[in-house]
């Protein structure tokens, strides 16, 4: 055995036998100031870096967000095979080749046609700033605020789409930046469209066994209500371009009538205004054209918005969504408050969703205490 000395102990024994380094101490309390500031602290670093990681990546959750809505935009078509005896994989797959079909198709034989009217439209800009100050009323306003003076310097100057697009590189980078966006959104889309149903059940096992079943129902109600609202507004927004275009090829703006029909029909998806800023684009260049065509175009959209409003958009979306007018505004103005355009169109259906939520769940267990 070793030896043990008066200096200390012996080499090699073990000092925790006898303690010779001490007793050990209370182990330090989790409520000590250091312990909660360093946990406090640490915490708040973890909250900061989530943040600041979800910001980097909002662009990234946009897409995945608007791809989910179309899919489930898509599903009741996929649905609509399967009750005519076709098996989900090959609807699943049959809507996916329409789909790229259709986008192909557009590509291909309305892109070119759009993009040399856009052009027509641009080119005649000066000549109807040049047909609006000879206006009465357009000469006082010139007159006195110098409005379509700066307006037509600022179109003929050459910089019109510079400075709209910050440059020529700006163009091109929103040109490519556009492009990139929806071949990610369409290919998600296909993946969702493919997976849908096995996403939906990865979704609800998230929640306990015994809760599972309701769920699974609510969950699929608020789907089949996403599903629908998409769908139904792309039906409407399409009566829309349709209805334009044979309008316009009937009253005399048949060299324009593809590429305005196309933003009647986009700007009728944004809840509220989009019909209505359609309807001006239209009007004022229809008036630009020929006073009698401005007429026409006035009467023609109001018309049509009531026959939209009362017609067409309550049967389309009757059993889609059931949100009040007044929801319907607050939610459009706070979705495009924070995701712009994209969050107007997804604000009236999510809306829809947690109202539903809120009525089988909430307003229930109150009623039932």
């Amino acid at each position: 055995m070793a030896e043990a000395s008066d200096d200390g102990p012996a080499l090699g024994a073990d000092p925790t036998d006898e303690n010779e380094l001490g007793t050990p101490g209370p182990p330090l309390s989790r409520k000590a100031p250091f312990v909660w500031g360093l946990l406090a602290g640490l915490g708040l670093l973890t909250a900061f870096a989530l943040g600041t990681a979800l910001v980097n990546i909002a662009g990234v959750i946009v897409q995945i967000v608007v791809a989910m809505f179309i899919a489930a935009g898509l599903d009741p078509l996929v649905r609509w095979l399967e009750r005519r005896g076709m098996r989900r994989a090959y609807a699943v797959i049959v809507v996916i080749v329409g789909v790229l079909l259709v986008l192909a198709l557009f590509l291909f034989a309305f892109v070119p046609v759009i993009s040399d009217q856009v052009q027509r439209i641009s080119d005649n800009a000066p000549d109807w700033l040049d047909s609006l100050t000879r206006q009465k009323w357009a000469q006082d306003l010139n007159d006195q605020y110098h409005v379509v003076d700066k307006v037509k310097a600022f179109v003929t100057g050459g910089d019109f789409l510079s400075s709209v697009f910050g440059g020529v590189l700006g163009i091109g980078l929103k040109v490519l930046g556009a492009i990139l966006n929806a071949f990610v959104i369409t290919v998600l889309t296909l993946y969702f469209l493919a997976g849908y149903q096995q996403i939906k059940t990865a979704l609800y096992r998230l929640a306990p066994a015994s809760r599972r079943e309701r769920v699974t129902l609510l969950g699929d109600r608020v789907f089949e209500g996403i599903g629908g609202y998409v769908a139904g507004a792309f039906v409407v927004a399409l009566c829309a371009g349709i209805s334009s275009l044979i309008f316009l090829f009937a009253a005399g703006l048949s060299q324009y009538a593809v590429a305005l029909a196309f933003v009647v029909m986009i700007t009728d998806v944004i809840p509220m205004i989009g019909a209505t800023i359609g309807a001006v684009i239209v009007s004022a260049i229809g008036f630009a054209t020929s006073p009698g065509i401005g007429i026409a175009c006035v009467i023609f959209y109001l018309l049509y918005q009531q026959l939209e409003n009362y017609v067409i958009y309550p049967r389309v979306m009757s059993k889609s969504v059931d949100v009040p007018g007044a929801v319907t505004v607050i939610a459009a103005l706070i979705g495009a408050s924070l995701l712009g355009v994209v969050g107007a169109l997804l604000a009236i259906p999510a809306a829809a969703a947690i109202l539903m939520l809120m009525r089988e769940v909430f307003i229930r267990a109150q009623d039932e205490r």
